[in-house]
């Protein structure tokens, strides 16, 4: 058994638990981003899916992806453009990010607790979490001739 396929059995058994139905769609959904090498959005989601069922709406993914979110399977990584992407990957670790294609990438390096605490003691916030972005062009579009 693969890791994506252990990790897809633990997943619909934290939804079950949760009381969460397991539809066919939901199913295909929390397999796709499980699998997914990038971050998608909604509407990733929604275009590499709509062939296999025709009747699911943009609705649904958007749907399923808030019972993911809230169960804690999912993280929403919100940005600028208004489009959410998620990331089944909720272990604490950052993203670098492409300044030309938007292609998220997960980088993993010891958290930064101590920037919290620091920023505790000079602001007086209680600080919830921090969430760390690099940007740069990534080896795709360094090849490309504009870059």
């Amino acid at each position: 058994m693969t890791v994506s396929e252990v990790q897809l059995q633990e997943a619909v058994g934290r939804l079950k638990n949760s009381g969460v139905r397991i539809t066919p769609q939901r199913h295909a959904v929390l397999e796709y981003l499980l699998n997914a090498e990038i971050h998608p959005t909604a509407d990733d989601i929604y275009k590499a899916l709509e062939g296999k069922f025709p009747n699911m709406s943009v609705a649904t993914v958007y749907n399923n992806l808030r019972v993911f979110r809230e169960i804690g399977l999912v993280r929403e990584l919100t940005y600028g453009d208004s489009s959410s992407r998620f990331d089944c990957n909720t272990s604490d670790h950052y993203h670098i990010i492409c300044d030309a294609c938007g292609k998220i990438v997960d980088f993993h390096y010891p958290s930064l607790d101590e920037v919290e605490s620091l920023a505790e003691k000079v602001t007086g916030f209680d600080v919830s979490h921090h969430r760390m972005e690099i940007y740069g062009v990534c080896e795709d579009c360094k090849k490309t001739p504009q870059h």
